[in-house]
């Protein structure tokens, strides 16, 4: 009698200590791309339409340009301007710039050789007694005033033949055309922001706008859904709670779906989905319920499908 209720005692602890195989409900939930682009305008071209297959770097849709395209070319056309002026100042002045300093030099040249033929005539009068030292004086500072015309002439010519003296004019001509390139570089980035490529390949989940419609900056055109971009959501309670933990492998089960698809537990909530609106008891944790996410790597689980869940 002793030995059979111990076989007895036997099996209901061993029965105890299985695991219960639960199953807990949920659904597929995609992680999709939402395309859109940072300026607005008309929806001129969609590529790409819904249930399509999509190919990395491929245009998926456009809006109309011709506003910054007519700003790049006047972008360009201030580039090259400012491009040439710093090309320009980098030499020295041309021929016709440097023509009137030029006669300036000559006219210089050709008051001190009258200066000088003046102050040899008025140096024999005065050295023969004919005229006051004033006179030989006022000879002598026209011919050094017309010296020093001449050498002011001829430095001007030189300054204006030598690029390193419009250093300054140079530096300022050069930051006009780094401002230049700067506005281009903006400009070409708004228009490139105008056609939209596929960051990823994968499936068109929908579309929200048609051709001709006007887009706000910031509005999704399309949704793409990658491969592999599939999450099972589900919730268990807080009793069993223990039993996951990520990278747990789960199956996953659904109406039409054949044999369990394997997924791997990826995330699980620090927080209680629904909490009751008392102190927590014995009775009332068991209404506690967790949110657990597992990846699936490839499967054919669509969004919004229904599942079942269970621990692998």
């Amino acid at each position: 009698m002793r030995s059979v209720c111990a076989l007895l005692a036997a099996a209901c602890l061993s029965a105890c200590g299985k695991p219960v195989n639960e199953s807990w409900q949920g659904y597929v939930e995609g992680e999709y791309l939402n395309l859109a682009t940072a300026s607005g305008g008309q929806l001129l071209k969609l590529h790409a339409r819904r249930g399509e297959q999509v190919i990395e770097g491929k245009p998926v849709f456009v809006l109309e340009q011709e506003s910054e395209r007519a700003a790049r070319q006047e972008a360009e056309q201030k580039l090259n301007a400012a491009l040439a002026r710093v090309e320009n100042l980098r030499f020295g002045r041309r021929s016709p710039e440097l023509d009137p300093a030029r006669a300036q030099l000559a006219q210089a040249r050709a008051a001190l050789e009258l200066s000088s033929s003046q102050l040899a005539q008025t140096r024999k009068l005065y050295e023969a007694k004919f005229v006051a030292q004033a006179r030989l004086d006022e000879a002598r500072a026209a011919y050094d005033r017309d010296l020093a015309g001449v050498k002011e002439a001829e430095a001007q010519i030189k300054a204006l033949e030598l690029p390193l003296g419009r250093v300054p004019e140079v530096q300022a001509a050069r930051s006009d055309a780094d401002a230049a390139r700067a506005a281009l570089a903006q400009v070409e980035w708004r228009l490139a922001q105008k056609t939209v490529t596929a960051p990823a390949s994968g499936t068109v989940q929908d579309t929200y706008f048609i051709e001709g419609e006007w887009v706000a900056p910031g509005r999704p055109v399309l949704a793409i859904l990658p491969p592999g971009r599939v999450k099972a959501r589900f919730y268990v309670p807080e009793t069993a709670l223990s039993s996951f933990a990520p990278g747990k492998p789960v199956e996953l089960s659904c109406d039409g779906c054949g044999a369990p698809i394997r997924a791997d537990v990826s995330f699980i909530s620090t927080q209680a989905e629904f909490t009751p609106p008392v102190l927590y008891s014995k009775e009332s944790r068991s209404k506690l319920l967790f949110l657990v996410e597992a990846r699936l790597p490839s499967s054919p689980l669509r969004p919004g499908q229904p599942l079942d869940v269970r621990l692998k």
